[in-house]
């Protein structure tokens, strides 16, 4: 029987998401400098909840001043934010859609020249002129995470999603290539993932039980390994801590890049795995009705929309009404973008993907 991405979605913690359609968390540079909210983030955000998304998450918010991984990032590191994302909650509930904030640290892919400072990594990396944490500034990132996580219960949301994946902090703090530690968060996979568990934990015992909680991860690419991140999310499902896992494939239906693990597909690396009663969502290179059904059918309960949902912020919308719904081509025009509700800096940041922005024509 296949599963209807317009049925509805049930939590452990309680919370009931209307269908199966979440907005990726998406860098889009669009807010204020020291990390306040920006009319323009809040009408992206809101025209998705407009849109019928039935979660709507942020982008990174960063949990940290010196986590700051690019200009125009939205902060939830001081209780100044908070009443920007009061305003944007507020705006996302009135349609019906579940708003979770996305706790992110760039850690060594913070920019030098954004922080004017070193960034900091699990450990020293000349490569990328970062320094390595010292065992109580660990704590401190731990502690500031948690506070997050609070900041944002406060502000309304729904949730929170960790951001253990695309190589940023807990990434780094993952990656048996990067994270070069003698201590408690280095060595084994036990120690190099302390740090992922004792925030969820951490999450958990301060936010409560009926707290939306998500943890993202890549299995791919960035020092991970997939039988690493197999195992971490395992031990995710068993403690009991998390809501939801959110795998980010690249490419839903590609096979693993290490030979090694070609025997079933990426997806089916995670769909085998007993969820228990944590639910699963993937994203990449889900862009029409047809995709999404086949990750649904594929055992995934819910899926993550980025690229069509910057296309159409009604995505969800089109595909309910027709499964075989596609995407409209790219390149788009500029004009085309704004009427999608992306902010100038935004659209900017969307010309560095390939054949996404229209070129403007010659002699214009």
């Amino acid at each position: 029987m296949k599963k209807s991405p317009g049925s509805p979605i049930h939590f452990p913690c309680g919370a009931v998401m209307k269908n199966k359609f979440m907005l990726a968390p998406m860098t889009n540079t669009q807010s204020h400098e020291d990390g306040q909210l920006s009319d323009d983030e809040l009408n992206w955000l809101k025209m998705r909840a407009a849109g019928q998304f039935g979660l709507v998450m942020t982008c990174a918010a960063h949990v940290q001043e010196v986590g700051k991984g690019f200009p125009g990032q939205l902060g939830i590191f001081s209780d100044k934010h908070i009443a920007g994302h009061q305003r944007l909650t507020a705006a996302i509930k009135a349609y019906g859609s579940l708003v979770v904030s996305q706790l992110h640290h760039a850690g060594m892919r913070s920019p030098a020249e954004l922080l004017q400072e070193k960034p900091v990594c699990s450990s020293d990396s000349e490569k990328h002129g970062a320094r390595g944490l010292s065992l109580e500034e660990v704590r401190t990132l731990r502690d500031d995470f948690i506070q997050a996580a609070i900041r944002a219960k406060e502000s309304g949301y729904d949730g929170v999603e960790i951001h253990g994946a695309h190589g940023y902090i807990l990434t780094q703090f993952l990656s048996a290539k990067i994270n070069h530690r003698t201590d408690v968060y280095g060595g084994s996979l036990e120690n190099r993932a302390r740090l992922l568990f004792e925030i969820v934990a951490g999450v958990r015992r301060a936010c409560g039980p009926a707290f939306l909680l998500g943890v993202r991860l890549s299995p791919e690419r960035f020092g991970m390994d997939l039988l690493e991140i197999k195992a971490v999310c395992k031990q995710l499902i068993a403690e009991g801590n998390i809501d939801f896992l959110d795998i980010s494939l690249w490419d839903s239906f590609k096979q693993p890049e290490e030979k090694a693990y070609q025997e079933k597909s990426l997806l089916e690396h995670f769909t085998e795995l007993d969820f228990k009663k944590v639910l699963l969502t993937v994203a990449g290179n889900i862009k029409g009705g047809e995709a999404v059904q086949k990750v649904l059918d594929a055992g995934v309960d819910f899926v993550t929309i980025g690229h069509s949902g910057i296309l159409h912020h009604d995505f969800p919308v089109k595909v309910l009404e027709d499964p075989t719904f596609s995407p409209t081509p790219t390149p788009v025009s500029k004009a085309y973008l704004r009427k999608e509700g992306l902010g100038e800096n935004f659209i900017t940041y969307m010309t560095r993907w390939d054949g996404f922005v229209e070129e403007p024509s010659e002699g214009v």
